[in-house]
């Protein structure tokens, strides 16, 4: 039986710590995500999560899945065509890989500067980049964050990057920009069916896409009762 831990490279207490028992959190606490590290818990139907970044500029690695069969999950290369515009906006469905709506977007008091092009980071992007010794990362925080839950996943999709500062140039290019978040922006989603949540606190320090000071920071969550 998979454990879903057999391919992560890098590991941190994403595998072993969690918000709440089998990722179910209390409405109305608010829960701490630790810088650098990814945390998952559960969304049911009509129920709506608060993320914020209560610190700014920070980035969060987010994916959804279904909590039904774990091989639907939110698709960034679904949801575009589906919107027709490169990121959500408050009033939103969130597609899944399977055409149908899995969350919906209420609220964004950010600037509404997020990302949906670029792939989650792993130790591979890492050495790539210059660095290689075991760096924290997104992919390996999603695959240990779900299997900390008993919920292991396989497939590592591409990430919904709230707050990522990446926009697409006219030359075709890409910009990697420093967030424009503030403290305290956050973005309200309410599930349609069912989910399974994942924020990873992106662990990026060889670039200010958290920030100039190059220091990756938490994130919270919260279930609103």
């Amino acid at each position: 039986m998979t454990t879903g831990l057999e391919d992560v490279l890098v590991r941190n207490a994403s595998a072993t710590e969690v918000l709440a028992p089998e990722g179910q959190l209390r409405p109305g606490m608010v829960y701490e995500v630790p810088a650098r590290q990814g945390r998952a818990f559960r969304l049911k139907a009509g129920q709506v999560a608060r993320l914020t970044n209560h610190q700014g500029q920070q980035v969060g690695d987010f994916w959804a899945f279904s909590a039904e069969d774990r091989r639907e999950f939110l698709s960034m290369e679904h949801m575009r065509p589906t919107l027709r515009k490169l990121t959500p906006r408050p009033g939103d469905a969130l597609i899944t890989n399977k055409r149908r709506a899995l969350l919906e977007m209420l609220e964004d008091t950010s600037p509404g500067v997020h990302d949906t092009l670029i792939a989650a980071c792993c130790q591979h992007r890492y050495t790539e980049l210059g660095h290689p010794d075991p760096h924290d990362n997104c992919s390996d925080n999603l695959r240990m964050a779900m299997a900390a839950i008993g919920a292991p996943i396989g497939e590592i999709p591409c990430p919904f990057n709230l707050w990522m500062n990446t926009p697409p140039r006219a030359d075709g290019g890409i910009d990697w920009l420093a967030p424009v978040s503030k403290p305290g922006d956050y973005v309200r989603l309410r599930a349609v069916r069912d989910a399974i949540l994942v924020l990873s606190c992106c662990p990026m320090d060889l670039s200010p896409i958290n920030g100039d000071a190059k220091s990756p920071k938490g994130l919270q969550v919260m279930i609103e009762g």
